[in-house]
């Protein structure tokens, strides 16, 4: 008993060896043939039956040098007599195989040949029954076999070549989205080096100062030095770890003015001034709020800015966002989600749909550089939702 996975697996070996499977049909055609030809037409006839065969067989290894040999065939028996019979559908396999898989010129010949055949054959074996009038309708009604297997073979031609552009379109497409999706992240990379090169210089900054203000009271005040040699400890340890999150990011040729980067105190203003262009936003503060890491109040104050951004673009008419920033003890929770048309998942994967998803990828890449996480997507019951979480201990 077969099963659909034998089924499967015969069709597979049949694709695998298209020769043999032609070699099979030219055996049926030559048993079904070769008797009654080599009977009427004696060894001339079988000859001209085994190379129509042949052409069969070997149609798809060859189909241009087929297609002759069978139209060689075809003069044979006009030439000697040799009347048609089955042998002669091997004319129409091969005018079909020449217009789907052979060269244009072969097709072209095919098409011609198969027009021509049908006519020189009514009027070479006429039947004793039909008379020139009908002659000519026997030799038109003949001649549309051909017509339809050229016109098959010519659509397959067709159709390959339709698919064969398309997979070559959509390879091209996806090298263009993977050329994108890099020069999104080189840029966004540079930008953030742009602005962490602040955070650092603060940092360090920082450390100067309280330095310069050690020594001076060390001698007088040794708390207030202890004091400050404490904040130089901690300060240097969360510049360090942003310099560390700095390598590998390249700024080649990288030039221009650098500006002091927003914080997380900022976030209010910016949510007014969103509020201003008509997008209704609530905003919410929760937990104790506290100094934080520049990195991290830089990352959290991008993500904001990019996810209204975009809710500007793509929620549609009547939408209304939400914006909720979690003090933990270990982390900042951050949460912008709005009720507006969603996206599909293409426009948040890596590169989006289309190449254009860089809003995304910006915002992976600063979460990353901070050692959070990120997770973005449609909400179940409409809209978009954005869910950050960004860690305020040190990593290095």
């Amino acid at each position: 008993m077969f099963t659909l996975g034998d089924v499967q697996r015969l069709y597979a070996f049949l694709r695998r060896h298209p020769t043999g499977v032609d070699s099979f049909w030219a055996v049926v055609l030559f048993g079904l043939s070769v008797l009654a030809q080599v009977h009427e037409n004696g060894l001339i006839g079988g000859l001209v039956v085994g190379v129509l065969c042949l052409t069969v067989a070997l149609r798809r290894r060859a189909p241009e040098k087929m297609l002759l040999l069978v139209g060689a065939a075809g003069v044979a028996q006009v030439v000697f007599g040799v009347e048609t019979g089955v042998a002669d559908f091997a004319m129409l396999v091969l005018i079909y195989t020449a217009a789907a898989n052979g060269a244009r010129w072969a097709s072209r010949l095919g098409l011609a040949g198969g027009l021509v055949a049908p006519t020189i054959a009514a009027f070479r074996w006429p039947s004793e029954y039909q008379t020139g009038w009908t002659t000519v309708v026997a030799a038109c009604f003949m001649t549309v076999p051909f017509a339809l297997a050229w016109v098959l073979g010519d659509s397959l031609r067709t159709r390959r070549a339709y698919y064969a552009q398309l997979e070559e379109r959509a390879a091209h497409l996806e090298k263009e989205r993977e050329t994108q999706s890099k020069i999104a992240v080189a840029a966004e990379r540079a930008r953030i080096a742009r602005e962490l090169h602040d955070v650092v210089a603060h940092n360090v900054s920082v450390m100067v100062v309280q330095a310069d203000g050690a020594a001076y009271v060390l001698d007088a005040a040794p708390d207030q030095a202890k004091q400050a040699l404490e904040t130089i400890s901690c300060t240097g340890r969360q510049a360090l770890a942003e310099m560390r999150r700095l390598l590998g990011v390249l700024r080649a040729g990288e030039g221009g003015d650098y500006v002091p980067q927003p914080d997380v105190e900022q976030l209010a203003d910016l949510i007014e001034q969103v509020r201003d262009t008509g997008l209704p936003v609530e905003y919410e503060v929760r937990g104790r709020p506290r100094p934080l890491p520049s990195g991290v109040e830089l990352t959290a104050y991008r993500i904001v800015q990019e996810a209204l951004t975009n809710t500007r673009k793509h929620g549609g008419p009547r939408v209304a966002a939400t914006v909720r920033l979690t003090y933990g003890d270990q982390e900042l929770n951050l949460l912008v989600e709005d009720d507006g048309l969603g996206a599909q998942r293409e426009l948040y994967a890596d590169s989006g749909a289309d190449g254009l998803g860089h809003g995304l990828i910006g915002m992976r890449e600063r979460v990353g550089m901070v050692g959070g996480s990120l997770d973005a997507g449609p909400r179940a019951g409409g809209g978009f939702r954005i869910s950050a979480v960004l860690p305020l201990a040190a990593t290095g």
